[in-house]
């Protein structure tokens, strides 16, 4: 019963979504964007890159948890637009699969402080860090 409450709260979320009024790229530090209702939201580079919605091959797979460490110092490079719904944002790590809807944005801001919250306590219970590793 759960698993469809969650189900149809995340339907729910992207029926319900204002609509997307601004959006400003700051590389390499962040986005802003902004709502019809008034929301803005500033997401750090880190956060949209470990919280991408794509496939990526630098993801670790620790007892079946999907984990991005080291990403604390990413950057955006650039972000092309896709159709009138998102836009592809280019990371210096040279990640650029995920396709960012204005949808997930208002997920991603209106959700994150749990959701970054969540990413700590994840690394923290693998004993990684935001931080890149050192090189030897």
């Amino acid at each position: 019963m759960n698993v469809i409450r969650r189900g149809v709260r995340s339907i729910h979320t992207a029926v319900d979504s204002p609509r997307l009024t601004r959006f400003a790229l700051q590389p390499p530090k962040f986005v802003e964007v902004e709502f019809e209702n008034g929301s803005l939201y500033k997401l750090s580079a880190e956060y949209l890159r470990i919280y991408s919605p794509a496939v990526d091959s630098k993801i670790r797979s620790i007892c079946g948890e999907k984990v991005i460490s080291g990403r604390c110092h990413v950057g955006i490079m650039s972000a092309e637009p896709i159709g009138n719904y998102g836009v592809r944002l280019l990371f210096d790590d040279l990640h650029k699969t995920g396709i960012f809807t204005w949808d997930y944005f208002y997920h991603l801001g209106s959700n994150k402080f749990t959701l970054m919250r969540n990413y700590i306590r994840t690394l923290k219970k693998h004993g990684l860090s935001r931080d890149p590793p050192r090189r030897r």
